[in-house]
């Protein structure tokens, strides 16, 4: 197909698609004469992929070349879900930068943070590398945490940390049965960087939902689903 059905079937305009060619994120098509090319299905859905995790996702042009790279590159089923969950940006709580006198503070309060983390992975028997960037995202928000004297007990922490063991295994059941890596890869973009939203906004609002029921009383448990 030509660049300007591919436009119409993907509803990318084509200075989008050009210029996504440009960046490294979507193959050249087939070359056909001097100023004309042709595309194929794969480009079609590799420019939804684009479009996704630009848009839905809210990426940026070099975390999709990342994220579009590790899909790229994935050689096996394994692999390939590592390689996207790394790609993807890490969720990293925002921290205040430490003057020079509190430097030797700011030490103390990694290593505690650090050893907190450690020792939740333990308790949960986590398979998770210290160089894991998820570790590292983890122990500075617990850092954070700890500066802004938040009251939380590790119990709590392994409460929330169940439940997200629990998201974790409904995430990778949506993967089973594709043993071709670069579709695992691409169905893990979407469970990694597009669901997370979705999940978030579940949260909040269940936490929505119990604020008004507290404030109006009903303790009601909500109905079950039919």
């Amino acid at each position: 197909m030509k660049i300007s059905e591919l436009s119409r079937r993907t509803g990318v305009p084509v200075a989008s698609i050009k210029y996504f060619r440009r960046q490294g994120l979507l193959p050249a098509g087939r070359a056909t004469a001097a100023t004309l090319a042709e595309y194929g299905e794969e480009h079609a859905e590799r420019l939804r992929l684009i479009k996704a995790l630009t848009t839905l996702g809210g990426l940026s042009i070099a975390a999709t070349r990342d994220v579009l790279g590790a899909v790229d590159q994935a050689d096996s089923s394994e692999g390939a879900l590592g390689a996207v969950s790394y790609a993807l940006p890490v969720p990293v709580a925002a921290q205040r930068a430490a003057g020079p006198e509190e430097e030797a503070e700011a030490d103390a309060a990694d290593a505690a943070a650090g050893a907190e983390v450690a020792e939740l992975l333990a308790a949960l028997d986590w398979q998770a590398p210290g160089t894991s960037p998820h570790v590292k995202g983890l122990t500075a928000a617990l850092k954070e945490l700890r500066r802004l004297d938040a009251e939380y007990a590790p119990g709590e922490l392994a409460a929330y940390a169940r439940l997200a063991e629990s998201v974790a295994r409904l995430d990778l059941e949506r993967a089973a049965g594709l043993d071709d890596p670069v579709a695992l890869a691409e169905r893990a973009v979407i469970v990694f960087a597009i669901c997370a939203p979705v999940f978030e906004l579940l949260r909040r609002l269940a936490q929505e939902d119990q604020v008004r029921r507290r404030i109006t009383g009903d303790g009601a448990e909500p109905a079950a689903p039919r």
